[in-house]
């Protein structure tokens, strides 16, 4: 795949990501009557909601800086894919399959960027490691 279309698709990706996990930690913040319901519903305390909403944020402002930062945003992709895996169990877990789907697609969409991030800044994240 060539380099531009590698960088569109990681671009496309990082900005999905950055307005899903942007608007959910914005609502976790603000006490949102949806995202509050549904996370305590499925067994998660308060204070908690506030601590993802504050490590979504800050997740979503390290992901939109431009290759800046990749050894931090290698940990920004690793905390998104643990939300979402724990998201997925936790909703299949308490609300049934159908609930989970965001989830699913969440994964996906946050693979592909991830692939595409790696193919991107693979040589400046091993001479990072030097």
């Amino acid at each position: 795949m060539k380099t531009k279309t590698t960088k569109i698709i990681y671009w496309s990706g990082a900005i999905f990501m950055s307005l899903w996990f942007g608007a959910s930690g914005f609502f976790e913040l603000t006490k949102n009557p949806v995202v509050w319901d549904i996370t305590q519903q499925l067994g998660y305390p308060s204070h908690f909601i506030y601590i993802l909403g504050v490590f979504k944020i800050s997740g979503v402002l390290v992901l939109l800086l431009p290759n800046r930062l990749l050894r931090l945003k290698e940990w920004v992709f690793a905390g998104m894919f643990f939300d979402i895996i724990f998201a997925f169990f936790s909703k299949i877990a308490v609300l049934g399959f159908p609930a989970a789907v965001d989830a699913m697609i969440a994964f996906s969409v946050l693979s592909v960027t991830y692939l595409m991030f790696r193919k991107l800044y693979s040589s400046e994240l091993i001479f990072e490691e030097a």
